[in-house]
């Protein structure tokens, strides 16, 4: 009788050790994927600064040229201005399906596999 009360102690601490190291499991593993959306939008958000600074720089080259051209330096920044007022107008039409590829894309990278190589 006393070894049946020692096997069913062993048994619980047996089990209560796994549900403590399958919750540490899962815990990791969502500190993982966690880590991987972040790491790759802040790597996507020094691109995009990066890039907006450059579109910044060529507008105001833009205005400029334009403005030489028009005979009034404000002329060209009125048609750099219509000019991103067409482009906003096409992004307001297609903003949908740039949302949609933006929920895609963090969904992809919260459950894409790692190459298991490291386990």
């Amino acid at each position: 009788m006393k070894d049946k009360g020692i096997v069913i102690e062993r048994l619980i601490e047996k089990v209560e050790q796994y549900g403590k190291s399958t919750a540490e499991l899962y815990k990791l593993k969502a500190i993982d994927k966690v880590t991987d959306v972040f790491a790759s939008l802040a790597s996507r958000i020094v691109i995009f600064s990066v890039l907006a600074l450059f579109i910044l720089l060529i507008t105001v080259g833009l205005a400029f040229y334009f403005g030489e051209l028009l005979g009034a330096v404000y002329y060209g920044f009125f048609t750099v201005a219509g000019i991103y007022a067409f482009i906003a107008i096409l992004l307001l039409l297609i903003i949908t399906p740039l949302e949609n590829m933006f929920n895609n894309y963090i969904i992809n990278q919260i459950f894409k596999e790692k190459n298991d190589a490291s386990n």
